[in-house]
């Protein structure tokens, strides 16, 4: 295959949010020339003046990259220039519950009009098996030149962990899936100049079914222990302690938590796309819908049970007023994607409650088109309130002295063992 002769960049990045800029980052400290390609004016200006938008890069990192040469652009021409091109835009999922793969085509249709040979294309979104072969390699090949033959074409499935210190994109296995054989080892060498460990998958199938296994793995787990919590209070069992008993168990065995539901970029979204590809096949794939459908119900049966308490103290959930603390989808991040705070809140909300929200990392906060009051200090928030529901325990929160001043305290995330005055889900 012959290399690219045009001068340019050795990285294109298409997509400069948690996914893409993490991978610029990594890739501009290990001496790689990265330019990032983003949609959005507010993303481009803010990076371009040493802001960060992501969680995980600081302002000083942005600003770091910038002196080793990054810069952020909105014009797809700086694809024409770039020896290969990564593609992290957003996969969602439609009204309908189908895979919305706008965003990739749009991507894809700025790559293929500044396509040259020997120009290395990954995709790196979450999607479908069968996605980079049949909706991104027709695309591409679409102004003549041929994948595996004029130039690479790969898939790679982000593995970004939000907040996570101790796995980043650099220690983290990269796995990467090529149309060819030699597609997959222009992907590996890429990856190998900033990545600890690059693992190839047979195929791009392959590689697009591993992210979706990881991720559907976790949404069968979650739905199990949540299922769980549904009835181990009425069996007189502590589930938080059966599992911390379960898990000492060195084989066969992975721990698992309940909570009020899930959120996020991953859980809600990935395994919906592989059971749309398996239904396009007339075939059921009823183990994770019914995980789906069990994790959809947790924030209403959260809300049951908050009910309850309220019940046994004698107040009605109408005008009763209920402290929710953290509303992202994880701890301390500020990502609210999918979160269960809001269907919590908006339960609670129809039941007639009067809501107060505390995240630190969340300065304003709406449930359907209403603001929701924001406390300035959750200890005296939970004093006052009629009932204090833990969603998510950032480092902010200490549940020991959350239990301690709280009037009525609903744990939804096991943080209060033992302590006497705290219900855990």
């Amino acid at each position: 295959m012959r290399p690219s002769s045009a001068p340019g960049v050795d990285l294109v990045v298409v997509g400069l949010g948690y996914v893409g800029l993490p991978l610029a980052r990594a890739a501009t400290a290990a001496g790689l020339r990265v330019a990032g390609l983003d949609r959005a004016p507010r993303v481009v200006e803010g990076l371009n003046a040493g802001r960060s938008h992501v969680d995980d890069i600081t302002d000083a990192e942005v600003r770091a990259m910038r002196a080793r040469g990054f810069e952020a652009v909105g014009r797809p021409e700086v694809i024409a220039g770039a020896a290969a091109v990564v593609v992290c835009v957003p996969t969602p999922l439609t009204a309908h519950g189908a895979p919305d793969l706008g965003a990739v085509r749009r991507a894809v249709d700025d790559i293929a009009a500044h396509l040259r040979p020997g120009t290395l294309v990954v995709l790196e979104s979450t999607t479908y098996p069968g996605t980079t072969d049949e909706v991104v390699r027709p695309r591409l090949e679409a102004g003549g030149l041929r994948a595996g033959a004029d130039f690479h074409l790969a898939f790679s499935p982000e593995r970004i962990d939000p907040g996570n210190p101790a796995h980043g994109l650099e220690n983290t296995p990269k796995v990467v899936g090529g149309i060819t054989p030699d597609c997959a080892k222009a992907a590996r060498a890429l990856y190998e100049r900033f990545v600890a460990r690059v693992v190839e998958a047979r195929g791009t199938r392959e590689a697009e079914m591993a992210k979706l296994l990881e991720n559907t793995y976790r949404q069968v787990n979650i739905a199990l222990v949540n299922e769980m919590a549904m009835f181990c209070r009425e069996l007189g069992v502590d589930l938080w302690d059966a599992i911390r008993c379960a898990a000492t168990k060195p084989f066969g065995f992975a721990p698992f938590h309940p909570g009020p539901g899930v959120g996020g970029h991953c859980i809600p979204v990935d395994p919906a796309y592989l059971a749309y590809k398996v239904r396009s096949l007339g075939i059921p794939f009823r183990f994770a819908e019914l995980a789906q459908e069990i994790n959809q119900r947790m924030p209403g049966h959260v809300v049951d049970r908050a009910a309850g308490l309220l019940n046994d103290a004698g107040k009605a959930v109408r005008g009763a007023r209920v402290l929710l603390l953290g509303v992202t989808y994880k701890p301390d991040v500020s990502d609210r994607r999918e979160s269960p705070a809001l269907a919590v809140a908006e339960h609670l909300r129809a039941r007639g409650a009067d809501l107060v929200y505390f995240d630190p990392h969340v300065p304003h906060w709406s449930v359907a088109g209403a603001p929701v009051e924001r406390a300035g200090d959750y200890l005296a928030a939970a004093r006052e309130a009629d009932l204090t529901v833990l969603l998510q325990l950032h480092r902010e929160i200490d549940p020991g002295l959350l239990a301690d001043r709280a009037h009525l305290l609903f744990d939804t995330r096991g943080a209060t063992a033992g302590h006497p005055r705290a219900v855990r889900l």
